[in-house]
């Protein structure tokens, strides 16, 4: 994908803003920009350009520089712009100045997610949890009122807690946190004790980047029919099937999928979604083998695991999508070292992952490629912490 998109008609037009500096630089910002685009036509919206400018630092009134600001203002006002969506989170001083030059509707990455959340939430508690990361994304940006939108009442940013609670003062939006984290406490508690009323049965958890295919690898394993599309958080709410392999039993759970910048809010909101993932026994991690930065989307779970404190577990990396991955292929004359973009998936089976990571599979959950594979490695480590458990159970393997 270019600076330029195609137009869908009926949809919010967005444009969407970037920078290069020293620590991203040029083709880092294309691609976190290409993963915005996405985050923007999962919200709803059609993005029809980007903007990059290269800056050391974000311009802590505006985020861009004054001729950038202008150069976007015009583009804005000629095509009649619906959103600008920052790539980076705005403080309440960038968002109101920005609000005030654009005269349309400003995001940024952090609020984008929190809207698809919104979206996509569809129990009591997934709707708790992200009404909860709107309001205290909200509460130091009230400023943000866009009085002067009429026309666009609705529409992507203004899911949730709604226009009418923009309008609202700090003290009762304070109220409205102090409520929401008070539900949390109760479910929290009821889902704890969901979890204890599982017995001691083996837990394997699904996780890894969005979009890479965990909701397809649960369906396949569990023989259930979980939500599952090519759309970016596609799942919130944690689903748990208990599983049979060769009469071996355990349980199974998908959860939501990570992202680059997850806004804090939200980890803290979906901790009890997440504890699911604390409490397993065996990782399956993910990864979209067919994604060009499958490296840095692994790199992106394993810190947010990290920061979870999800340690000392079984992990089993699943390359998932090989029947999509391409590769341009070498001259035999050609000396050049070899990079990831001209490697055989053989050759890559070889490389450093199956050096590395001892219990490593490359499938395709779509076209069953290697399923058994999966089912022999996850039936021998689950079986490893059964018999710890259960000693008695000899009759089962």
């Amino acid at each position: 994908m270019g600076d330029d998109f195609s137009i869908m008609a009926e949809t919010e037009k967005a444009v969407l803003v970037g920078i290069v500096n020293n620590n991203q630089d040029e083709r880092k910002t294309n691609e976190y920009l290409e993963e915005l685009a996405f985050l923007t036509d999962t919200a709803g919206g059609t993005p029809v350009k980007w903007f990059v400018q290269k800056l050391d630092a974000p311009n802590p009134r505006t985020f861009i520089g004054t001729g950038k600001l202008i150069e976007l203002e015009n583009y804005v006002k000629e095509n009649e712009i619906d959103l600008v969506v920052f790539d980076d989170e705005l403080t309440p001083t960038q968002l109101r100045n920005l609000e005030k030059s654009l005269e349309c509707k400003i995001l940024d990455r952090t609020n984008l997610i929190l809207d698809i959340f919104a979206k996509r939430a569809r129990t009591s508690y997934a709707k708790t949890q992200v009404e909860l990361a709107q309001y205290q994304y909200l509460l130091p940006r009230l400023t943000r009122l866009w009085t002067h939108l009429e026309r666009q009442r609705g529409g992507i940013g203004l899911r949730g807690p709604g226009e009418t609670e923009l309008e609202t003062d700090r003290r009762i939006i304070r109220d409205k946190i102090a409520l929401l984290k008070e539900q949390l406490i109760k479910i929290d508690r009821q889902m704890a004790t969901q979890r204890k009323g599982r017995g001691n049965m083996v837990r394997v958890s699904l996780v890894g980047y969005t979009n890479v295919g965990k909701s397809t690898i649960m369906n396949m394993l569990s023989k259930s029919e979980v939500f599952a599309e090519n759309k970016l958080f596609a799942t919130l709410d944690t689903t748990v099937r208990k599983v049979v392999i060769d009469n071996l039993p355990f349980l199974l759970s998908d959860t939501v999928g990570f992202i680059r910048k997850l806004p804090h809010h939200l980890v803290e909101s979906f901790k009890s979604t997440l504890d699911e993932v604390r409490e397993a026994d065996i990782l399956l991690h993910v990864v979209d083998i067919s994604h060009p930065n499958f490296e840095e989307q692994m790199q992106v779970v394993n810190q947010t695991l990290a920061d979870l404190q999800v340690k000392d577990k079984t992990v089993i990396n699943v390359f998932n999508k090989i029947d999509a991955y391409h590769y341009i292929k070498k001259e035999e004359d050609d000396l050049t070292p070899r990079i990831k973009e001209n490697m055989s998936l053989d050759e890559l089976k070889q490389s450093w992952m199956a050096q590395h990571h001892e219990k490593t599979l490359f499938i395709s959950a779509t076209e069953k490629a290697n399923v058994d594979e999966l089912k022999s490695m996850l039936y021998d480590e689950v079986k490893k912490i059964h018999v710890q458990r259960y000693p008695y159970d000899h009759f089962l393997y």
